[in-house]
């Protein structure tokens, strides 16, 4: 099947297509992991986005669904170098280009990713328009100008949970119960996994509840997920923050992280090419210690921005010096830009954070 990728600089980039036939808009990303792509494809924060992978060879170890981030493909395009047909893992079910036909999304293979990448690099994310079935670059590229920037788009609506729901952990203290009201902006699944894991329940709550409905579950903590899109977008998050701060302990991921700071009177900005990958260095403050993270993210915080001089950041990205994590001195809040969950990257911080989580709710 014919395919082509066009970016709104004019650039068109033909190839094999494959999963379903159609046309998809987004912005292009590229994520340097090299494993862990099922995590990645499933990922609600990568809505609105067409994922490339910088790794030459994507599918080796095949499909289990096992390590979905939520009920399916949220990127809206994949964009590879080389795919794998015979994959090899015992747990395996089906192949890259099978999971995206299940899902009905557009893939494109036989792209020179190292030259797209180093163009992201060079002069920024672009909007871009992947057509499965078709190898006209005109119109992929005129799609690609027409597409919104993604401050415009509503992302969130479109990946939060529909209603409420309550997840019992089977290590809960029955004597002692923790729940933790986990707003859901496009969360990861492996974010309540943690959670639960601890003995917290989790009562999951759509992006637009507001603050009263939030304190009528008597949260121990709220915890504020990951999601796509512009953070200023998320004015339910940040208005639940500003009226909740001080009455109860808040924390946050990735976009969490960002409306936190938002609530706190910081500002966000549009990275160049953002952070997406499994290998982040974030140093911490505190102990010195340089750990390597999982980020997905395209915006991020202006350390110089907050009106409060009690609002601390307490990691930096070892990189690019951008904020990775603050705290805040006398309320009990805290958020870092990274995944402490891990899925897909290392563990170096999901023991450290989620710990903190379950110290804050006076459990530990």
């Amino acid at each position: 099947m014919n395919a082509v990728l066009g970016l709104e600089d004019g650039t068109i980039i033909k190839g094999t297509g494959f999963g379903a036939e159609g046309i998809v808009t987004g912005e292009l990303v590229f994520t340097t992991q090299y494993t862990g792509y099922e995590e990645a494809l499933t990922d609600p924060s990568y809505k609105g986005q067409i994922l490339m992978f910088t790794y030459p060879l994507i599918g080796n170890y095949g499909v289990s669904e096992s390590c979905f981030e939520s009920d399916g493909v949220k990127a809206e395009g994949l964009v590879i170098r080389e795919e794998c047909l015979e994959p090899s893992h015992y747990l395996s079910k089906k192949t890259i280009f099978k999971l995206m036909e299940d899902a009905g999304k557009p893939g494109i293979s036989g792209v020179d990713t190292r030259m797209l990448t180093i163009k992201s690099r060079e002069y920024g994310t672009m909007r871009s328009a992947l057509i499965n079935g078709s190898d006209d670059g005109e119109e992929a590229v005129r799609l690609a100008r027409e597409l919104p920037s993604i401050s415009e788009l509503d992302l969130i609506s479109k990946v939060t949970c529909p209603q409420p729901f309550r997840i019992e952990s089977p290590l809960r203290d029955p004597n002692n119960p923790v729940n933790v009201v986990l707003m859901d902006f496009g969360r990861k699944l492996s974010i309540e996994k943690s959670l639960l894991a601890r003995g917290m329940d989790v009562t999951v709550v759509p992006a637009s509840t507001s603050p009263s409905q939030i304190s009528s579950y008597e949260p121990d903590v709220l915890f504020l997920s990951n999601g796509p899109g512009d953070p200023q977008a998320a004015a339910d998050g940040i208005k639940a923050v500003k009226e909740l701060a001080g009455e109860l302990p808040i924390v946050g991921i990735c976009l969490g992280h960002q409306i936190i700071s938002l609530a706190l009177g910081g500002d966000t900005y549009k990275l160049k090419f953002g952070h997406r990958g499994a290998n982040q260095p974030v140093k911490d403050f505190e102990t010195g210690i340089v750990y390597i993270t999982s980020q997905n993210h395209g915006f991020a915080v202006d350390p110089n921005s907050f009106e409060e001089a009690d609002v601390q950041v307490t990691q930096v990205n070892a990189n690019d010096k951008t904020v990775e994590g603050i705290s805040h001195n006398y309320l009990d809040m805290f958020s870092v830009q990274y995944h402490p969950d891990a899925h897909p990257g290392p563990m170096d911080t999901e023991k450290l954070f989620f710990d903190k989580v379950l110290k804050l709710a006076g459990r530990k």
